[in-house]
């Protein structure tokens, strides 16, 4: 069976954006100073599963879209605008959400992007693996990564330094 994984950067005080969902804390795609491990990562991804705050915000990024041909599955109530075919909106609970997200997937894994969609799949105990790239900047506010959550209990899968000073750690959640 496909996992549900979640691939995110934090700030050492644990934020994943600013107060305005700012993300030009971030290192830049190609910098040279950092591992690319995203790359690896999305190369297992059948689909994905956003968040309507996250799909706004990378919607309005400048140059192509990140995320290729891959299937995006949009959490919303709300009516999304898109001239991307492979870009839909889903809704419903979060199990349902997530379940139609592994059926798109097929053999292939889920990725859950976005702090609230994220957050609800914790909570409903439906993420497999979290990726949590640690960078070296305190925000000092934003979007908490774990707000709200309940306790949690995870086991570190691996963890290494990529370079930037930045450490990616890999966890399981315990069920």
């Amino acid at each position: 069976m496909n996992r549900v994984r979640a691939f995110l950067a934090m700030s050492l005080d644990g934020f994943i954006a600013g107060p305005n969902d700012e993300l030009d804390w971030l290192p830049g795609h190609g910098d040279g100073e950092s591992e690319d491990t995203f790359g690896p990562f999305f190369a297992e991804i059948g689909a994905m599963l956003m968040g309507r705050r996250t799909f706004d915000v990378v919607s309005g990024f400048e140059g192509e879209w990140p995320y290729g041909d891959t299937p995006v599955l949009v959490a919303s109530s709300r009516p999304i605008a898109s001239e991307r075919p492979r870009v839909r909106r889903v809704q419903g609970s979060v199990h349902e959400m997530v379940a139609e997200a592994r059926v798109v997937a097929g053999a292939r894994d889920v990725y859950l992007d976005g702090g609230a969609l994220f957050r609800s799949a914790v909570e409903a105990e439906l993420v497999d693996e979290l990726t949590l790239t640690l960078i070296p900047v305190v925000l000092g506010g934003g979007i908490s990564l774990f707000e709200g959550v309940g306790r949690r209990a995870l086991v570190l899968e691996s963890s290494r330094w990529i370079g930037a000073g930045m450490v990616q750690c890999r966890y399981g959640f315990r069920r």
